[in-house]
């Protein structure tokens, strides 16, 4: 029952907020006291579910795109080839977590306008530095044993990379990018700020109210979303993590 009790306390999470941000309403009785002169305790602007979606979307565009190119980054700086840019990449996937996520919206705005834009600007900056970490730590510690039978097989540089290399990373890259998301899924909130559609709609609606029920079911929400996103993410790694320790065998 210990085992399983993990499992289910997901599942009813993830029942809880699918039920929540499309009929929202059934919760009104529980938020309604968090409200002060009759204000309305459920966010009505907007669609929870729309929010919720469009949130997810603008994170999975930013940290796809943020994968793609902090692991060619990693795989350019493991490379002969290209071991000199490593301070150089460095540099540039720090930059992210240099400025602070409001002061990237202020700097995009000038540039591509309101909106979506400089949200995904600013979380494409915030996801390299997670991801590059983990794909360069998982390059540069594959086994050598590995990778010499690779070598002695014949296979080209080419075919040891995608053959040999990127799986045998694939659990710790996935540890980044686990760590990107969940950072992502927080810092898309303040795109709100500039016109992005983002659950930030509903936590800056309650700040901006009074409104501690607004507040709550969109801090809420995020949480949720985090904490399930985290744990599928993290169930991914194990599995990619057992399947090479099988293929090792």
């Amino acid at each position: 029952m210990k085992a399983w009790l993990p499992a289910l306390l997901r599942l009813a999470v993830l029942l809880l907020l699918a039920v929540f941000i499309t009929s929202p309403n059934w919760f009104e009785p529980l938020l309604k006291p968090l409200t002060e002169n009759g204000a309305p305790a459920i966010y009505n602007q907007g669609s929870l579910l729309t929010l919720t979606l469009q949130h997810l979307r603008i994170v999975l565009m930013a940290t796809v795109a943020a994968t793609i190119v902090a692991v060619a980054l990693a795989i350019l700086v493991t490379r002969p080839a290209g071991a000199e840019f490593l301070p150089l990449s460095r540099s540039l996937v720090n930059i992210g977590q240099t400025f602070p996520p409001v002061a990237v919206l202020a700097l995009a705005v000038p540039a591509v306008g309101f909106g979506e834009k400089p949200t995904l600007i600013a979380l494409f900056l915030y996801g390299l530095l997670p991801i590059f970490e983990n794909a360069l730590t998982a390059l540069t510690t594959l086994p050598g044993n590995v990778m010499e039978a690779a070598r002695g097989a014949g296979m080209t540089g080419w075919q040891r990379l995608m053959k040999v290399e990127l799986p045998l990373s694939a659990p710790v890259i996935l540890g980044g990018i686990r760590l990107s998301v969940v950072i992502s899924l927080a810092t898309a909130t303040i795109g709100s700020t500039v016109a992005a559609k983002t659950l930030g709609e509903v936590i800056i609606a309650g700040l901006i109210s009074n409104n501690l029920a607004f507040v709550l079911q969109g801090g809420l929400i995020v949480a949720a979303l985090a904490v399930l996103i985290y744990d599928g993410l993290s169930a991914i790694e194990r599995y990619a993590a057992r399947r090479m320790g099988q293929g090792a065998e």
